[in-house]
């Protein structure tokens, strides 16, 4: 079923795969809700949207915070009407050494990556509940399949999407709101810019969007992408730690720059 010339809000929508997410549904005549902390990046998307005859609507938030998301959930709401289909993208990756040990920046990554999700869904679930109608998707990564240092929270979090989700699609069964997991591989966005080592099988952000919709649109319950990738994790899953340890080291090539805070230091993609 298309998602054409309905309301879609999407979380992370100044770049990357939010970015091209919002051009794409523009093209599908949606009515657009933007959700970013950067509301200049979110002007300037909005503007060239609204040329080419978008309806578009933005609110800044930082997902971290349910009073901010909620609050832009409700602004978007009264500008554009119920929310039709919501794309929680939103994620940060921050990696995390052992001296220090950053508390604080891996609890950070947990509140974008993971509560985000939830807030986002707890802002439209009882109203596509009382419609009997509606799309939810979450986008997690590839590397939820396995734990790699230095990025353990960023995988935990992206897991723990996995199993939420897992179980919100057959909590909504019968409903008629339909739940998508997006879990990708390497996809070229602010993300993964300045990384020194080849990432295999990497996605411009504007095919992966597409593959993206196409799942959402047909409702595929979980969409692993791309094949290679997905077939590589699945055999990382189960080598042992050694193995694992020593290939990130040499992928590495260096130790992970000491952690300065929450979401301000660069983040850098676990390997797939």
């Amino acid at each position: 079923m298309p998602v054409a010339d309905q309301v879609a809000v999407i979380t992370g929508a100044s770049s990357g795969i939010g970015r091209a997410l919002a051009e794409l549904l523009a093209r599908r005549r949606c009515k657009l809700g933007l959700i970013a902390r950067r509301r200049s990046l979110l002007d300037e998307l909005a503007g060239k949207l609204r040329e080419t005859g978008a309806a578009v609507e933005v609110a800044t938030a930082d997902v971290a915070d349910r009073d901010q998301l909620l609050q832009a959930f409700a602004h978007l709401r009264e500008k554009l009407g119920p929310v039709d289909v919501m794309i929680a993208n939103a994620g940060v990756n921050t990696p995390n050494g052992l001296d220090p040990w950053d508390a604080p920046g891996q609890l950070h990554v947990f509140r974008v990556n993971l509560f985000g999700v939830i807030v986002a869904i707890e802002a439209v679930l009882p109203e596509m509940l009382a419609r009997k109608s509606g799309r939810i998707a979450a986008v997690s990564s590839l590397g939820a399949d396995r734990g790699v240092p230095p990025y353990a929270a960023y995988c935990a979090s992206k897991a723990a999407v996995n199993v939420y989700m897992d179980a919100l699609r057959m909590q909504v069964r019968g409903t008629g709101v339909l739940v998508t997991n997006l879990v990708p591989g390497y996809v070229r966005t602010p993300m993964v810019e300045g990384v020194p080592r080849p990432m295999r099988f990497i996605l411009e952000p504007e095919v992966a969007a597409e593959r993206m919709l196409r799942a959402i649109e047909r409702g595929v319950a979980v969409y692993r992408f791309p094949l290679p990738s997905s077939l590589f994790m699945r055999m990382v899953r189960v080598l042992p730690d050694w193995i694992v340890a020593r290939g990130m080291e040499s992928r590495e090539g260096e130790a992970p720059a000491e952690p300065s805070g929450p979401a301000r230091q660069e983040p850098r993609p676990p390997v797939l």
